[in-house]
């Protein structure tokens, strides 16, 4: 290619731009010293309340956040009612089943090991109405799930949701043999289960929905998740337990503004980030930075299943695979292998003659469900 207008000023500056070095950037940020109080959760106005207490950390520190532990945490009324919270492990405080009243205010108050205080403002206790219905499509390839929520009262107009996941799934190898005490015999009804599990999630995207420019106090076909055809999720069955909550027009706001700064950054077309502005202080340090948003809300469930026999028929769906490989008892080696427990029998070998020659075996992660989640079967699985 020909440059023309070499002696052009623009022409060079363009391309001394496009050859000089680039040099790495690191803000100030990633060393800055402060530790801010992160808040996570909110009063859940008609049961288990959960409200977890972390520390901010560098951008460049690739440990989980510091807990703050043993903290008192309470949840207070305007009219000196108080309710207790109590410590379940890094940094988590629980109450079993609070019950606000609508027509009270209710604050969290929060004092540390160090004796540094913090409250939130005093907030109203939102009413959620029920979720009307969550459906799902098979639509491409993914399964997408949707809700359905309208408050005939026209009171709500800010929704946020969470949810669950659970999955049944198997191991690549089904066996049907134990080694135990030196011998390899043929499962019984009496051993632990190792051949179907149970794994559970929970969503980390903030989803929220507002009616407020709508016409009526409605929210239709909101896409939750979309869970690719192939994934280990879809390949028996899944359910999904979805929980909505009201939201103030101020914490509708927030979350707003902490969704874009967390999921919505990285090109140049999408929104700066934006400091967000907390309801819960610092008493012992009015200039103290506090993270979080304090929420009174009472919680609406709706459980769906997916059977992957509903799936579309043409979908190859997750099947695991492993390598499998087998030992003759004739090698003298069987003890060997399956002793520690690293190696599992998966069946019988036979030759010509009516008893079995040798064993196939795999890994335990190969065979044993167990290693990657529970053979406890939930109580509301159908």
């Amino acid at each position: 290619m020909k440059i023309r207008n070499w002696k052009n000023p623009i022409v060079w500056l363009v391309m001394l731009l496009m050859s000089g070095c680039v040099e790495p950037y690191f803000p100030e940020v990633l060393e800055s010293p402060s530790s801010f109080l992160v808040v996570n959760g909110f009063l859940n106005a008609n049961g288990r309340t959960s409200i977890q207490l972390l520390r901010s950390q560098s951008l460049n520190d690739t440990g989980a956040p510091p807990a703050e532990e043993n903290a008192t945490v309470i949840v207070e009324a305007e009219d000196g009612e108080r309710y207790g919270l109590h410590a379940t492990g890094y940094g988590t405080y629980m109450h079993p089943n609070l019950q606000l009243r609508s027509d009270r205010k209710y604050r969290l108050y929060i004092r540390t090991k160090s004796g540094s205080e913090y409250a939130s403002d005093y907030v109203e206790v939102k009413s959620s109405p029920a979720i009307e219905s969550v459906n799902w499509t098979a639509d491409g390839e993914e399964v997408k799930f949707y809700v359905n929520s309208q408050d005939p009262n026209n009171k709500t107009h800010y929704y946020k949701w969470e949810f669950e996941e659970t999955w049944q799934f198997r191991p690549a190898l089904q066996s049907v043999l134990i080694y135990e005490n030196g011998q390899v015999r043929f499962r019984e009804q009496g051993d632990a289960p190792i051949s179907v599990c149970w794994k559970s999630d929970n969503s980390t995207r903030i989803e929220i929905g507002s009616s407020v420019k709508l016409s009526e106090d409605k929210i239709s076909d909101y896409k939750l998740l979309a869970i690719p055809y192939n994934s280990e999720k879809v390949s028996m069955k899944y359910s999904i337990l979805v929980k909505q909550y009201a939201l103030t027009r101020e914490a509708f706001e927030y979350l707003e503004m902490l969704k874009k700064n967390t999921e919505n950054i990285g090109t140049l077309f999408d929104p700066l980030p934006s400091q967000l502005t907390s309801n819960i202080r610092s008493l012992s340090n009015p200039e103290e930075t506090v993270i979080g948003y304090m929420t009174a809300t009472t919680m609406e469930t709706k459980r769906i299943f997916v059977d992957s026999r509903d799936l579309p028929r043409d979908w190859r769906l997750y099947y695991p695979t492993c390598e499998i490989d087998t030992v003759l008892i004739s090698s003298g080696q069987v003890q060997e292998r399956f002793t520690g427990g690293y190696l599992i029998p998966v069946d019988e070998v036979y030759g010509n003659a009516p008893e079995p020659i040798g064993y196939t075996y795999g890994t335990r992660a190969c065979v044993d469900c167990t290693t990657q989640g529970t053979n406890v079967k939930p109580a509301f699985w159908e």
